[in-house]
């Protein structure tokens, strides 16, 4: 508990300072000085004495179950007391890790006596992750408006802040798509040479001898074949590569930032298209794992782990993160990774263990551009330093492309894009892979 004076009370008894050099010509002045000193640090300590002590005081928050970077929402508390006089307040509050950039500062309120006053507070997040918080520190004034008694309310709460979420149902959903369930369309269930089982059925011919099923003919005392039916839910695995290589920055924000916005929009497209999608998320150790499934219950869950998802300077372990990949997914699946490649010796981990998912999986790798590099690739060099650096970053992009020439010819589909390109891209690129049936 602390106790400030308030500034009205400063203010007074500055203006009794300047009695003190009238005592040289009017020594009754300094009695004069004495009396008021005292008088006024006795009303100082009373006022403090008769303001509520905030651990008195009485708010609820309500915080919504999440927030979305670069969107606002309210936060409401709602403020009460049981004490006979009004109170006012000056309130800071300690947000949570990925609130703190909001701009939150002081506030003022003033209770009512038997009234409960509601307050909002709209709050933009600038940063995703989770983190905890809400220490509240108030100061409550006295009566006589001389002392803030100050003191501190524990509301613990916990913040999740998710990626950008604004447009990513219009951007997810391909238009052809969208046109197509506007206008009343679905899929429909087509027998024959699909991979699911649909049916048995009794043998007639022309049908497919490999498709007999001979412990139901062995039942039935007939033969028996089995129908399969077209599959039309595949697997989507969402992989991001949190090592060193999209932690560079790009108009001051990190690759990994655009990278995780493009998994996003892809799962919500996959939602849409009624596929499986699943996510793991890799630097020296895998650091998320979500197998793949579908529905708005998967999507949720992959907009929680990638709120957490946070770039680190390390080598990425590309062999062991295939071949926990490789091991948890047995059924064919479109492996979409998230990374960037330097060059042919530096990633060639990378590029060795991506095409042995092949034929197994269909891989995709977006490749996110470093527009910086390329940049002083094409600029026409001033000096002699200049012209060195064009000539390196030459280098490096022509080994880069080697690199993904590479992966192409192992069968791995390279979506090389800008950061900023990388949404629009992906989307492009799984909905002509649906479009030609290659997942």
């Amino acid at each position: 508990m602390r106790f400030v004076p308030s500034r009205r009370w400063l203010i007074v008894a500055a203006g009794l300072a300047l009695v003190a050099p009238l005592g040289v010509l009017w020594p009754a002045a300094l009695a004069v000085l004495v009396v008021g000193d005292v008088v006024w640090l006795f009303a100082l300590f009373l006022d403090g004495w008769l303001a509520p002590a905030p651990e008195r005081l009485d708010v609820v928050r309500e915080a919504p179950p999440a927030f979305s970077l670069g969107r606002v929402l309210p936060v409401w508390y709602a403020w009460s007391h049981s004490g006979p006089r009004p109170v006012r307040l000056r309130v800071r509050e300690e947000l949570p890790g990925p609130l703190t950039s909001a701009e939150l500062g002081t506030r003022e309120l003033r209770i009512p006596p038997g009234t409960t006053v509601r307050e909002r507070l709209d709050i933009r997040p600038q940063s995703r992750g989770t983190g905890s918080g809400g220490r509240i520190a108030v100061r409550s004034l006295g009566p006589l408006g001389l002392m803030w008694r100050q003191g501190a309310l524990d509301r613990p709460w916990t913040a999740v802040v998710f990626p950008a979420l604004f447009g990513i149902r219009q951007r997810g959903l391909p238009a052809q798509a969208s046109r197509r369930r506007e206008a009343g369309l679905r899929s429909i269930r087509r027998p024959g040479e699909g991979r699911l089982f649909e049916s048995l059925k009794e043998w007639v011919p022309g049908d497919d001898s490999r498709t007999i099923d001979w412990k139901a003919t062995a039942r039935r005392r007939k033969l028996m074949v089995r129908r399969y039916e077209d599959e039309r839910r595949q697997q989507v695995l969402l992989v991001i590569d949190a090592g060193r290589l999209l932690t560079a920055e790009v108009d001051g924000e990190a690759r990994l930032e655009y990278a995780i916005r493009a998994a996003l929009q892809l799962a919500h497209a996959a939602v849409e298209h009624d596929d499986n999608v699943g996510l793991m998320v890799f630097a020296q150790d895998v650091e998320s794992y979500l197998a793949p499934a579908r529905g708005r219950r998967a999507l949720r869950g992959i907009l929680k782990a990638l709120a957490s998802i946070e770039g680190r300077l390390v080598e990425s372990d590309y062999p062991a993160a295939f071949r926990y990949l490789a091991t948890r997914n047995r059924k064919r699946a479109m492996p979409v990774v998230f990374t960037d490649v330097i060059d042919r010796h530096a990633s060639d981990a990378f590029v060795t263990h991506l095409g042995s998912l092949r034929p197994r999986h269909l891989p995709l790798a977006v490749t996110l551009r470093d527009p910086a590099l390329e940049g002083v690739a094409s600029r026409r060099p001033s000096d002699t330093r200049e012209g060195f650096e064009r000539a390196a970053a030459e280098e490096l992009l022509m080994a880069r492309e080697v690199a993904l020439g590479t992966m192409r010819a192992r069968g791995v589909l390279v979506l090389d894009v800008p950061p900023a390109r990388a949404s629009e891209a992906v989307i492009e690129q799984y909905t002509e892979l649906k479009r030609r049936g290659l997942l």
